[in-house]
């Protein structure tokens, strides 16, 4: 997986982003009802192809320009770095002490989940993983207020995603390299962990728009499962 090289664009400032961000909330086009959840319409929404890297000195493009990440980055057989997040009834809990503790672990990172894209991601790690979630525990973390995670869960009728909030301080995002420095976002990332809490699949979306590809890290997870 090849890390995206690209040099620094003036002007992409945390206000240009959040502006493009919102505008990304109203984009789509085409429509696919997911199983179980009729009212929501998946849209036809381009799927990432390869990773960028992680850490300090990488980056990630957003609508062609680039962001910069923060932290020390994670890679591929590392263990996942044990910080704490907040859940949707405000206590915290260590990333590597969650329900699913002992089991593989598929966690989605998103940038918010008021925008279309994070939200569609979120809709089909809950909807579209075949039974996978009877076997493996489905995380959701994004700098979103525990408030609006519970909030947007409610309104979505998802309850087989524990959601987590790295609002205080972006704790998770700078251990594992995924903080985008400006706007203070989480990138757009795939792992999929097993019982041992080492890393064993990662994505992180060049392009922040993209989705990243649900299906390949759901296969990863159901033979960690059966090799298991």
């Amino acid at each position: 997986m090849a890390s995206p090289h690209t040099r620094m664009i003036p002007g992409a400032s945390a206000s240009h982003f959040l502006a493009a961000l919102l505008c990304l909330s109203l984009s789509g086009c085409g429509t696919l009802p997911g199983p179980g959840h009729s009212d929501f319409s998946y849209k036809n929404m381009p799927v990432a192809d390869g990773s960028a890297a992680a850490g300090e000195g990488n980056n990630v493009l957003f609508q062609g320009k680039p962001l910069m990440l923060s932290g020390m980055g994670i890679k591929v057989g590392d263990k996942l770095r044990d910080v704490k997040l907040t859940q949707t009834d405000l206590s915290m809990v260590p990333i590597n002490d969650t329900k699913g503790k002992g089991k593989v672990r598929i966690i989605s990172i998103v940038p918010s989940l008021d925008t279309k894209v994070c939200e569609q991601q979120t809709h089909y790690l809950s909807e579209k993983n075949m039974g996978l979630d009877r076997m493996v525990e489905l995380i959701t973390i994004s700098i979103d207020t525990p408030f609006a995670q519970k909030r947007f869960a409610e309104e979505a009728k998802i309850t087989n995603v524990t959601f987590l909030s790295d609002f205080r301080a972006a704790d998770f995002g700078k251990a594992h390299g995924l903080l985008l420095k400006d706007p203070h976002l989480l990138s757009r990332a795939l792992l999929v962990v097993d019982k041992d809490n080492k890393v064993r699949y990662l994505q992180i979306t060049p392009e922040l728009a993209q989705l990243p590809d649900l299906e390949e890290a759901f296969r990863f997870a159901r033979k960690l499962v059966t090799a298991s």
